[in-house]
C-alpha cells in the first residue's frame, strides 16, 4: 500500500523555498495494546473521573484544566485561555543554521518524519538533498505544528530527505547528573576490548537482523487465545541479583576465543620497540693448539 501523506509544509531558506509532503517513518500502529474488561462479563471498562473532595463522577462538561504551582495548588485554566497560549501553525520549517550531521548528540533525537517533494517542489528538493549530502551537514529551524513550536533537523538520507523533531535542552537530562566513579583501564585490557569490537564491527546498521521477540511471543499468544486454545504458563527463574565478579583479562579472552579469535597473552601485547632481544648465544673459544716441546740433544 502506498504511504500517504500526512500534512504539506514548505521548507524555507535564505530566500528559496521548498513544498515538501509529510510522511510518519515510524508505525504506532504496530505496537500491541490491550483494554481493560470486567473479569465477570468480559465487557469492556469505560473511564470515569472522580472528584477527590466530593466522592463524585465528573463529566466532561464540568472539567477545566489547571496547573499545580504549590501542594494541592492550583491556577485553572479554560479552554479559550489555553488556545490563545498555542502557538500559530505556518506551515513552514524555518532553517536556521546548518551544522554537521555528527555534531548533534542522538540524544535529542525525537520523532522522524520523510519529505517527499509537493507539486513545483522536484528540482529545489533534489538540488537541496544533494547539497546536504556533499557538504556532509544538515539543517537545522523550526517548525510550528499542533499548537507547539519544535525544532528540527533535516537530514539528507540515500533517497531524499528525513525531518527529525529534536528535543530542547530543557527535555534532556545531563550525564553529569549521574555519579560515574573514575577508573584507571589497563593498556592490555584496553588492547583486548578494541579486538573484541573489531570482531562485531558491521559497515552499516540493518534493521532487520533484529526481532522484537517479545511482540511475537505475545502475537502467537493471541492468536491462540483467538482459536480457543489454553496457554501454558510456566514460572520465570529468578535472576540473581547483583552483578557478577569477573576477571576481566579472562572475560575478554574467552569472548574473543568465542568469536574465533586468538586473543594475545598480556606480555604479547607489549609493542616490539618494548620488547627485549633475544640474547645472542656466546660462541665457545677454540682451544689453542698445545705447542711441542722439543728436548736439545
Amino acid at each position: 500500500m502506498a504511504a500517504r501523506s500526512i500534512a504539506s509544509l514548505t521548507i524555507t531558506f535564505g530566500l528559496v523555498a521548498i513544498p515538501v509532503k509529510l510522511y510518519t517513518a515510524t508505525e504506532s500502529a504496530r505496537q500491541i495494546s490491550f483494554n481493560f474488561l470486567h473479569k465477570d462479563c468480559g465487557s469492556r471498562l469505560k473511564q470515569q473521573y472522580i472528584c477527590a473532595k466530593e466522592e463524585v463522577i465528573v463529566p466532561r462538561e464540568e472539567m477545566v484544566k489547571g496547573y499545580e504551582f504549590a501542594k494541592d495548588q492550583y491556577v485553572m485554566f479554560s479552554n479559550e485561555e489555553l488556545k490563545a497560549l498555542e502557538e500559530a501553525g505556518t506551515g513552514a520549517a524555518d532553517i536556521t543554521e546548518f551544522m554537521p550531521i555528527a555534531a548533534i548528540d542522538p540524544v535529542y533525537f525525537d520523532k522522524a518524519y520523510y519529505l517527499a517533494p509537493d507539486k513545483g517542489g522536484a528540482k529545489p528538493y533534489a538540488l537541496f538533498a544533494k547539497a546536504l549530502r556533499e557538504s556532509k551537514r544538515c539543517a537545522i529551524g523550526r517548525w510550528a505544528a499542533r499548537g507547539k513550536q519544535y525544532i528540527v533537523m533535516i537530514r539528507p538520507v540515500e533517497d531524499g530527505l528525513v525531518m527529525q523533531q529534536l528535543l530542547y535542552a530543557t527535555e534532556v537530562r545531563s550525564i553529569k547528573d549521574i555519579d560515574i566513579p573514575h577508573m584507571d583501564v589497563k593498556e592490555a585490557e584496553l588492547k583486548l576490548a578494541k579486538q573484541l569490537i573489531d570482531q562485531q564491527t558491521s559497515a552499516r546498521f540493518d534493521p532487520t537482523e533484529y526481532k522484537d521477540e517479545v511482540a511475537e511471543r505475545i502475537e502467537a499468544a493471541v492468536q491462540k487465545k483467538v482459536e480457543g486454545q489454553e496457554i501454558a504458563v510456566s514460572e520465570t527463574p529468578e535472576r540473581a541479583g547483583g552483578a557478577q565478579v569477573i576477571d576481566l583479562m579472562e572475560a575478554l579472552r574467552a569472548s574473543l576465543a568465542k568469536k574465533g579469535g586468538a586473543p594475545r597473552r598480556a606480555e604479547e601485547e607489549k609493542p616490539a620497540a618494548t620488547r627485549k632481544p633475544p640474547k645472542a648465544a656466546t660462541p665457545k673459544t677454540a682451544a689453542a693448539p698445545a705447542r711441542k716441546t722439543v728436548k736439545k740433544k
